[in-house]
């Protein structure tokens, strides 16, 4: 059962956040912000608002039919002093990985470059790259937030004030949809029983 508020946040690239509500893509890599508490990512709450961000994004992080988008998204950001919540999101699964062919294998499910990919495990090398596959829904209505300072800085996890309404949620990807990238996914890393 999916609730109906949500008050936590996952900060994550506009444009992933865009891959991620038109289906290209049910994965996030991650290992944390520069300012995470134990310096290390951790899924704290299963269950999130995804708070699109639009530091730090560049074209030549992408894969080259995903650079005009965000062009797009750069053209059309939002104001610095509000947050627009349009996405909820549910951790179907967690799974880690330490070796680069692992990474490597994922490159046909996300949009990044597989050089950007890559970066991630390597950063913090002591530590796996944690995979998160995602369930994500469009919220009924979107919802802007005042930004205040506590949300900035470079972290992962936010909490919102005041909880947010989510209103009747509809999936980005059909129930059969999902199961198939789940399937991929885990067919590119070695996952899948024979």
């Amino acid at each position: 059962m999916l609730p109906d508020r949500c008050q936590l946040a996952l900060k994550e690239w506009a444009i992933t956040v865009d891959a991620l509500a038109r289906g290209q893509q049910i994965l996030l890599l991650r290992k944390g912000g520069i300012h995470e508490d134990g310096k290390d990512f951790r899924v704290i709450h299963p269950e999130f608002l995804l708070y699109p961000t639009y530091e730090h994004q560049r074209e030549d992080l992408l894969k080259d039919d995903h650079q005009p988008a965000l062009s797009r998204l750069l053209e059309d950001s939002p104001r610095s002093d509000s947050i627009a919540f349009t996405h909820f999101a549910k951790v179907e699964e967690l799974m880690e990985v330490e070796a680069q062919e692992k990474v490597d294998d994922l490159s046909p499910h996300h949009i990044w470059t597989d050089a950007y990919a890559q970066s991630r495990l390597h950063w913090k090398p002591m530590l796996p790259l944690s995979i998160m596959l995602l369930r994500v829904y469009r919220m009924e209505q979107p919802v802007t937030v005042p930004f205040i300072p506590e949300y900035g800085g470079c972290k992962s996890w936010v909490d919102i004030i005041p909880r947010i309404d989510l209103g009747n949620l509809t999936p980005a990807l059909t129930d059969q949809a999902f199961q198939q990238e789940v399937e991929a996914i885990k067919g590119s890393l070695g996952l899948v029983r024979a």
